[in-house]
């Protein structure tokens, strides 16, 4: 689950062009954190008290069940006065967006902590862990359960640990998994019976397993179930035993009880406390020398925030009905009283529904959208083309009327050279930059799989055109979206084209060994399902070898009427070309998209001819209804010809925007536009975009073409399965 709060309370960003001035009374200072569910404001109360203040998003308010749980569980964590939970200080459930305020804490999370510091001494890992297990004896107490006790939730300050989001702003039945499959809650942190889905199940032992992985980070800097992907520590979570092989030999028999793999075997909370209380205080401080500087610089950088200036209200002739329940006190000098007045201004402040986010002649919110390409390495042609056709969407977009238009795009280019770990840096600096809402990119599959972490921990949408990986297949994928099929499905177009325009009977397949895994999966799934079911023969060339006389030779010999081959070296298939003209093979020839090259066309020349390349990218020349765009394109950028993927990185830009739209909202976070994107369907000038509803993998039906070389030249001849024999 994307959560709405962050990683630690001190890191403060600027609000963005859609963030209301006030909230319920509450001037907002700056963000905090955001993610799927809603955004986290650094707030200022009436009082002058600092708050951390959470909006959830109205999609999820929309739930009933959702905004019920949340009104009995603000109501119920409200009640909390323990010393090491942060306090709800109020609460409005029945908001349209409904939100709550707890105090805020100036201190960094014990992830941050570990992260920059190293794993904490024994006794503060001791002092941590009574003091939390003191938090949660009280949490429990009040009926609730925390699930998703974890190091981002636990903040340090100069006097003791403090438990932040227990058990508020939680979608309906936030077990292991929702309906689509996504984590509620942290891997690596959560209990086996959440890992599980069992959602009746988990009571406060799964807090308490928690706990224990928890301490066992805090004292080794290492998750007690490993790294890896989602799947694979849930797996280690359910099925294997913990490593607690560098935890301090005092804390080992503890630390096993609370990570028993049986709720029922684990210890209560207030047990916890006991144990860990034998151990002892730390003398003096109970963090080590580094921490609490760190705390007193976050403190003043809070402290030195300027306020934002004055803001002037217009208020509505007529104040929206309240209900009856609109105000969560607390009987602390940090409760606020909340009244219909503050609501109002709040409402008054925000854009109507539909407006454009933005009165007469003013600015428009603006969306940054990354393009992550190699611009000087060997993929420059493909990269370049995808930043022109990008810039072009950027400049369509904010060029219409802004009649229909609530917000202008603009495009934030990073170059990785073709090189993965260039690839990696760039990918940190967009995650880094919270202006960015998704990227487009990167180039080719080696760049991507180098970045891919980077992206998927943010939740940070990549959009990617030009690459065929296999990801999909290879790790849990959320916020990846490739715009076509990968290099494996390139067999489907030979098929159909075989079968229904050349009607081969009998079908060569030369398997080139240079190409291992692209060769053997076409030469895999023509053998599988042979064209116009018929028969196929295959013939191997060897890696070392760049000798294609032999199989030219066994290809006349088995009478073969076409030939698939398999590899993706343009200079080889060049040799090959030539190898089956000079011994006479007539038929018809194909071969996946890296061949089609200007060196396949320049090295093979006449043996080339009426070659047919299976491809992911069109010729937007050919298309009657990507007429504008090539005259754009041409215009803009001074060339005769049109770069190849550069209308499917127009239309990718142009998908994003309308997952912007889609969303409703002046404000888009990365968590609710991964989930958009994946339900966003929009019809390009190359293609339909659209993502199958069960795997989430983008529907390549639409995405395979087909060229073929014609004195010379490749000519479009269009989609696989409408090209008819000429």
């Amino acid at each position: 689950m994307s959560e709405v709060h962050p990683e630690g309370h001190a890191a403060v960003h600027a609000l963005k062009p859609g963030d209301p001035p006030f909230v319920g009374g509450y001037r907002l200072l700056g963000r905090l954190g955001a993610g799927g569910m809603g955004v986290v404001y650094l707030a200022r109360s009436t009082g002058g008290a600092l708050v951390a203040l959470k909006v959830i998003r109205a999609e999820y308010a929309a739930d009933h069940d959702f905004r019920t749980r949340f009104r009995r569980e603000a109501e119920a964590a409200g009640g909390l006065t323990g010393r090491w939970v942060v306090p709800v200080t109020a609460a409005e459930p029945a908001a349209r967006e409904p939100w709550l305020a707890t105090a805020f804490v100036p201190g960094p999370s014990l992830a941050e902590a570990v992260t920059l510091h190293g794993p904490l001494p024994h006794q503060t890992v001791c002092a941590l862990g009574a003091r939390l297990a003191e938090a949660l004896t009280e949490v429990h107490a009040a009926g609730l359960v925390h699930r998703d006790v974890k190091p981002g939730n636990v903040l340090l300050a100069l006097d003791g640990p403090r438990l932040i989001d227990f058990g508020i702003a939680r979608s309906t039945g936030a077990t292991a998994l929702t309906a689509s499959d996504v984590v509620i809650g942290s891997p690596g942190y959560l209990s086996p019976e959440q890992a599980r889905g069992q959602g009746r199940d988990i009571g406060p032992p799964s807090d308490i397993f928690s706990l224990g992985c928890v301490l066992a980070y805090a004292a080794t800097g290492r998750r007690p179930f490993g790294t890896g992907t989602p799947a694979a520590i849930i797996f280690r979570t359910v099925h294997e035993e913990p490593d607690l092989d560098a935890v301090p030999w005092a804390l080992v028999p503890l630390l096993t009880d609370c990570l028993a793999k049986d709720p029922g075997a684990r210890p209560t909370a207030q047990e916890v406390g006991d144990a860990l209380a034998g151990e002892g205080e730390p003398d003096g401080d109970w963090l080590p020398s580094t921490l609490p500087r760190l705390i007193a610089e976050r403190s003043a950088a809070v402290l030195a925030l300027p306020d934002p200036g004055p803001v002037t209200l217009m208020l509505p002739p007529e104040r929206p009905a309240l209900s009856r329940r609109r105000v969560l006190m607390l009987g602390s000098a940090a409760g606020v009283v909340m009244t219909g007045g503050g609501l109002a201004a709040w409402a008054a402040s925000r854009p109507a529904a539909g407006s454009d986010g933005a009165t007469g002649s003013g600015p428009l919110p603006r969306y940054v959208i990354g393009l992550h390409a190699d611009l000087s390495g060997t993929g420059r042609a493909i990269g370049r083309a995808q930043e022109r056709g990008a810039r072009l969407a950027v400049e369509d977009f904010n060029s219409r009327s802004r009649d229909g238009r609530t917000f202008d795009l603009a495009l934030k280019v990073l170059d990785d050279a073709g090189e993965a770990r260039r690839a990696e840096d760039v990918a940190a600096r967009f995650v880094a930059d919270h202006d960015v809402c998704a990227v487009i990119g990167p180039t080719d599959n080696a760049a991507v799989e180098a970045a891919i972490a980077r992206y998927e921990k943010a939740l940070l949408p990549i959009v990617t055109v030009s690459s065929g990986s296999d990801l999909y297949s290879k790790t849990s994928t959320r916020a990846f979206f490739q715009l076509r099929g990968d290099d494996s499905v390139l067999s489907t177009s030979f098929i159909d084209y075989l079968t229904h325009v050349e009607k081969s009977r009998r079908t060569a397949l030369i398997d080139d060994r240079a190409a291992s895994r692209t060769s053997w999966q076409i030469v895999k799934d023509l053998a599988a399902f042979p064209p116009a079911n018929g028969t196929t023969t295959t013939h191997v060339v060897p890696a070392d070898s760049e000798d294609f006389g032999p199989v030219a030779a066994a290809v006349l010999a088995a009478e073969a009427e076409a030939v698939v081959y398999g590899g993706a070296s343009p200079h080889r298939a060049a040799r090959c070309a030539r190898a089956l003209e000079e011994a006479g093979f007539r038929g018809t020839c194909m071969a996946p998209e890296p061949v089609l090259e200007a060196a396949f066309l320049t090295e093979a020349g006449s043996a080339a001819e009426g070659w047919v390349i299976s491809t992911t990218y069109v010729d937007p020349a050919a298309l009657p209804a990507a007429a504008r765009f090539v005259t754009a394109y041409r215009k803009r950028f001074g060339v005769s010809t049109v770069g190849r993927f550069a209308v499917e990185a127009y239309d990718a830009l142009f998908f994003v925007a309308q997952g912007l739209r889609e969303l409703g909202s002046v404000e888009a976070e990365r968590g609710a536009m991964v989930r958009r994107l994946r339900a966003t369907t929009y019809k390009g000038l190359a293609k339909t975009i659209e993502f199958e509803a069960v795997t989430g993998v983008f529907h390549w039906v639409d995405g395979l073409f087909l060229h073929r070389v014609e004195n010379g030249t490749p000519r479009f001849l269009g989609r696989y399965d409408k090209v008819k024999k000429t």
